[in-house]
């Protein structure tokens, strides 16, 4: 059994916050680049500049990329050969997740639902766990923006409405949040489980890179038709019009109940926000 200290977890989910609040990931800066070398609308490349501007201010500043530094959402993978000594691992995460926003001077989020009495650190975060094999700790850190997750939905469709029914409330959905989400947006789509854990792989989709291809060739067809789908709405970087509404579309499928489909839309803001740290 190999033991991970509890100080380890805190001090790596801490750098996570911070990093991930102020660095733009490679892949969403390349997709970036791409679209404002692909777009006609002299605004669109505009927004699109401005944005890549932004991002290299907050790599050189260590100032946040957007003011809504997001409420702090967490997919941790625990190896089933490996023991967290020196704390509780969901209390070591938030401690970390406390210390990485007071240390980063990031804006804590996190408040009361109905009273919206701050908590002040930015705990508790959302933390999901599954158990795996092997003796590793895997941590990935996700900022969830309001105006992002606020455009998200979970429905439960009829399974006769199959891909033609997903395929319009995706689109619908999009097309509703218009320039709300600050595109261009990431959209994670979670098809199956349950009502509940169709939500959950919706989000954990927007892990992957965005210039990965599924390896599921049926899969990859879909998401490249959505993405296509979404695009053509016209909706364009900030919803001033142009090429580039979405810079991915990330689905999930998993098995359901026979009598069910269950449908997530997870919006994510072009700011897509994640680290991932091993253990």
């Amino acid at each position: 059994m190999r033991e991970i200290q509890g100080k380890d977890v805190i001090e790596a989910v801490a750098g996570m916050c911070m990093r991930g609040n102020t660095v733009l990931p490679a892949d969403v800066r390349r997709k970036l680049e791409q679209a404002m070398a692909a777009e006609d609308s002299p605004s669109a490349v505009e927004v699109l500049r401005q944005l890549l501007e932004n991002a290299d201010l907050a790599s050189d500043t260590k100032l946040p990329l957007c003011q809504d530094c997001g409420l702090a959402v967490l997919f941790v993978e625990v190896g089933d050969d490996c023991k967290v000594v020196g704390g509780n691992l969901r209390d070591l995460i938030n401690e970390g997740v406390r210390k990485g926003y007071a240390d980063g001077y990031l804006r804590k989020s996190a408040c009361d639902p109905l009273t919206r009495a701050n908590t002040g650190d930015g705990i508790p975060a959302i933390i999901h766990f599954d158990m795996v094999p092997g003796d590793k700790l895997k941590i990935a850190y996700m900022a969830k923006g309001g105006g992002a997750e606020n455009m998200s939905r979970v429905t439960m469709l009829a399974p006769a409405q199959g891909w033609e029914g997903i395929k319009r409330f995706v689109i619908e959905r999009v097309a509703e949040a218009g320039p709300n989400p600050c595109p261009p947006t990431i959209i994670g789509v979670g098809i199956g489980g349950t009502f509940e854990h169709a939500a959950k792989i919706a989000k954990r989709g927007l892990l992957r890179k965005l210039d990965d291809v599924h390896p599921d060739p049926k899969i990859a067809a879909m998401e490249k038709e959505l993405e296509e789908a979404l695009n053509a709405l016209g909706i364009g970087p900030m919803g001033l019009g142009g090429k580039t509404t979405v810079l991915g579309v990330k689905i999930t499928l998993e098995p359901c109940h026979l009598a069910s489909l269950p449908l997530a839309v997870n919006v994510q803001c072009h700011s897509q926000r994640h680290e991932e740290v091993v253990l």
